[in-house]
């Protein structure tokens, strides 16, 4: 069993699918502190004048600990620009009308809290790209613990060998590899390398949300985006790797 961790993100790019798409199980990290202003509530699509941001407006004053499944959205109306911006930026993309109908539903019928929506339009995501993995809350799961010590705990419940993670969490995971290797589980990093493919309004600019994939490749989205894909890195090779980049 193979299983990889990460707070649900508003409208994702291309690497986190590539991450769910690797692994038999994907926890949908909801039951740690909400971090304002992160990739939790915003994300980037690309217009005319190159990469714009996405905010969802969230309630946060006086809520300074608040998990991200307590997270409400702020604003009830905000997916009417979001909707807005995205028609303008896409509406001459040769698959926007394969999937704005189904984006616009489930943005228009968010219940409110920022978890719900992000896991909904995940769910709907995978779907569109042909990603099946099996998807879970942590909030579910019920599991305790900080950093390492969650990510073990969850990893255990789900009967983990090996866990994916994603390579920014290297600053600390790298550090706290024995708690893993004391539960007999293996750590691997994600390596993915951004392809190109058709995109409006050249040039082409990388790190957009998934949206743009498949706005403009439709069905070839699911082959471009496992284009990306690289062997993973061992923690070993992640380290010569940084140390070679100059990151160590």
């Amino acid at each position: 069993m193979k299983v990889a961790i990460s707070q649900p993100t508003y409208l994702p790019w291309l690497g986190y699918f590539d991450l769910i798409d690797q692994v038999d199980s994907f926890v949908l990290l909801d039951d740690v502190q909400f971090d304002k202003r992160s990739w939790q509530q915003r994300n980037r699509i690309k217009g005319p004048g190159g990469l714009q941001w996405l905010t969802v407006p969230v309630v946060s004053s006086g809520r300074f600990t608040q998990h991200i499944s307590q997270v409400e959205i702020g604003q009830s109306d905000f997916w009417k620009s979001h909707l807005r911006a995205i028609e303008l930026s896409y509406r001459r993309a040769p698959y926007f009308d394969a999937y704005f109908p189904h984006l616009t539903k489930i943005l228009a019928g968010h219940g409110g809290f920022l978890a719900e929506l992000n896991c909904c339009l995940i769910e709907w995501l995978c779907g569109s790209l042909g990603v099946s993995t099996q998807k879970v809350r942590s909030s579910k799961l019920e599991e305790g613990g900080k950093r390492s010590e969650l990510l073990v705990n969850l990893c255990r419940r789900l009967q983990a060998e090996s866990y994916l993670s994603p390579i920014g969490s290297a600053v600390y995971l790298l550090d706290e590899l024995r708690s893993f290797s004391n539960s007999g589980i293996e750590v691997v990093f994600q390596h993915y390398e951004h392809p190109e493919y058709r995109q409006l309004f050249p040039p082409f600019c990388p790190y957009a949300s998934v949206l743009d994939l498949i706005f403009n490749e439709g069905d070839h989205s699911m082959e471009i985006l496992r284009a990306g894909r690289r062997t993973s890195f061992t923690p070993d090779e992640l380290i010569v790797a940084a140390a070679s980049q100059g990151h160590v």
